[in-house]
């Protein structure tokens, strides 16, 4: 990581700061673009922009972690990469009417690139909120999470939910967030007593993630269309989706009961019985939704073995990203060493997130 600061790249010092964290999902995957229920909270990793007006009427872009510098002139869509979500927010905003002069961006960022804790939407949410600062724009933290998700989708070509956007935004690192996503309405939640959250990083980044995230869409799109429903969301009862074709059934199957899942676990339950929900999740991404990986089962299986978890799944899109677990408050870090061996002797390396 580059230890390089907005002063070292544009020698004068910057306007505006913001942050946002990344976010870790415990209950709800693939349910937000279903118009489902999702129970993510934040992360201690943050993504930090600052910024300050550029004098040669440019847009101008650092990235610390990379140690990457991009610009482009107003009007001109910059190179593919991070530079384009951030170019994705500013062509927002001024599609809305705001005016954004150009500027000098520095991004610094310890959300982790391909863990499934969602780095684009920590990385859009805070330029959002750093556009808002440098400019006073009149936008609250939801009408934020939306320009977010819009960027993602029109710039970045993932068809994604509001989900990571919403937790970026409007989450803490004490609490749950549940969230209805066709509604938007939401409240912060207890974590189940006695209990912490555990992130481990398989090791494999997400390498089908998008191409197979915009399938998995698709599918539930039809499964909806064929069940005459405006979203799987609207479907309660397993049952109906029997006469689904496969493997439009089993993707049904896991949004349908995922949702169950979590409209059970902010009802309130034990420690114990909010563990059992995410083992359950986790077996129905793996077999119904099919989007985990052999490093992926290993690692919530031996998660699951340990006598103070009290369950643990795969988080985000799948095909590679971390295993989250709530477990028995005080012993993430001895049930983290333990389970880093296990993985190892399969032949895999993983790390500890959180």
């Amino acid at each position: 990581m580059s230890e390089r600061r907005f002063r070292d790249i544009y020698g004068y010092a910057p306007a505006v700061s913001a942050s946002a964290p990344g976010r870790v999902n415990l209950l709800g995957e693939h349910t937000d673009y279903n118009d489902g229920y999702v129970l993510p909270t934040a992360i201690p990793q943050r993504t930090t922009i600052e910024l300050g007006l550029n004098a040669d009427g440019i847009y101008r872009a650092y990235a610390s972690t990379l140690n990457q510098t991009t610009k482009w002139q107003p009007g001109e869509t910059p190179e593919r990469g991070f530079a384009s979500y951030l170019h994705g927010c500013i062509r927002l905003l001024e599609a809305g009417g705001h005016t954004v002069a150009p500027l000098d961006i520095w991004v610094d960022s310890s959300v982790p690139m391909g863990a499934g804790l969602s780095s684009s939407a920590a990385l859009e949410v805070a330029m959002l909120k750093a556009l808002r600062a440098m400019f006073d724009l009149s936008i609250d933290n939801v009408e934020i999470a939306q320009l977010a998700q819009r960027a993602e989708i029109e710039y970045a070509g993932v068809r994604c939910g509001i989900m990571d956007q919403m937790a970026s935004s409007l989450a803490d690192t004490e609490h749950m967030l549940f969230l209805d996503t066709r509604t938007l309405e939401r409240k912060l939640v207890d974590l189940p007593e006695h209990s912490e959250i555990l992130v481990i990083y398989s090791g494999v980044p997400r390498q089908l993630a998008a191409s197979k995230y915009n399938e998995r869409r698709a599918e539930c799109e039809q499964a909806a269309q064929l069940l005459g429903v405006p979203a799987l969301r609207d479907i309660a009862d397993v049952q109906r989706l029997e006469s689904l074709p496969e493997p439009l059934r089993r993707r049904a199957r896991h949004v349908v009961s995922e949702n169950a899942r979590v409209l059970e676990a902010v009802g309130g339950v034990s420690a114990e019985r909010f563990g059992q929900l995410m083992n359950d999740s986790h077996a129905s991404l793996r077999d119904d939704y099919e989007v985990s990986i052999d490093a992926l089962d290993r690692l919530a299986e031996s998660l699951q073995q340990e006598a103070a978890t009290f369950g643990a799944r795969l988080t985000g899109a799948g095909f590679g990203g971390a295993c989250v677990a709530l477990v028995e408050s005080g012993t993430a870090g001895e049930i983290s060493e333990r389970v880093l061996r296990r993985y190892a002797d399969h032949g895999y390396r993983g790390s500890r997130l959180v």
